[in-house]
């Protein structure tokens, strides 16, 4: 049941032609899941932020006014403990992933009462964007129930995806600046320090062409120098971090 739940609600995302849409279908496989509530967003000052941010949920009214009066977006313990792992994880273990403070512990204690007695996080990882997670809550009385978490794991994944796509903020093919390998390469190795002199020597090219190889990826990115190219590249997945790093 559970396979052909995650399917189901794969296939559906992935149809999905509005927020709102996606929104229903998350509302009702919460309902399936056991659990009352759920929250997508990005890890920001909602009311605040600066570029296209998410945030789809069925919340309380008076956690959202909450939260936003103080700001929680980008500090609320739940979404500190998500950027500290890759995997989905249940509230009661925020003691294990983050140190709690006494204001932690005041912001977790008023989501109680205000009916989010348990929940189970899904981190979202996107270089290049904020932070963001898929959570769903549980009403007093009620826990999360162990069977349904890789399930719960799933459909955060696959609904943070279908947001992304939905809002405009996943970045398509036709938005991202297109390299040469050479450029590529030539980026690869300024990433790791060498001068463009070096970069040529590694290349077996001259080091006029490594140099307009740098030029020219500079300009298709709009940045000026090597370590703002190098950081555009490594977040639209032209380098790894593990390139970026390697010395």
């Amino acid at each position: 049941m559970v396979i052909a739940t995650a399917q189901q609600f794969a296939l559906a995302v992935e149809a999905a032609e509005s927020i709102d849409e996606l929104s229903n279908l998350l509302d009702a496989i919460t309902g399936e899941m056991g659990c009352q509530f759920f929250a997508l967003s990005h890890h920001v000052d909602m009311p605040r932020a600066p570029q296209p941010a998410i945030r789809i949920h069925n919340y309380p009214l008076e956690w959202e006014e909450f939260f936003d009066a103080q700001r929680l977006g980008p500090s609320d313990p739940v979404h500190r403990a998500s950027h500290l792992t890759n995997v989905g994880f249940p509230w009661s273990r925020l003691p294990q992933l983050i140190v709690l403070t006494r204001r932690d512990e005041e912001i977790l204690a008023r989501s109680r009462r205000v009916g989010l007695a348990d929940g189970f996080t899904v981190p979202a990882h996107i270089p290049g964007e904020s932070a963001g997670s898929c959570s769903f809550a549980t009403a007093h009385g009620r826990t999360i129930r162990t069977e349904w978490l890789p399930l719960a794991q799933f459909v955060g994944a696959a609904a943070f995806e279908g947001a992304r796509r939905l809002s405009g903020v996943r970045r398509t093919d036709q938005d991202r600046p297109r390299l040469s390998d050479r450029q590529r390469d030539c980026i690869y190795w300024a990433a790791r320090g060498k001068s463009d002199w070096e970069t040529s020597q590694i290349l077996g090219i001259g080091h006029d062409t490594a140099s307009q190889h740098m030029k020219e990826a500079r300009k298709r990115y709009g940045v000026t120098n090597r370590t703002q190219l190098a950081i555009h590249a490594l977040y639209d997945g032209a380098l790894t971090f593990t390139d970026a790093l390697k010395r």
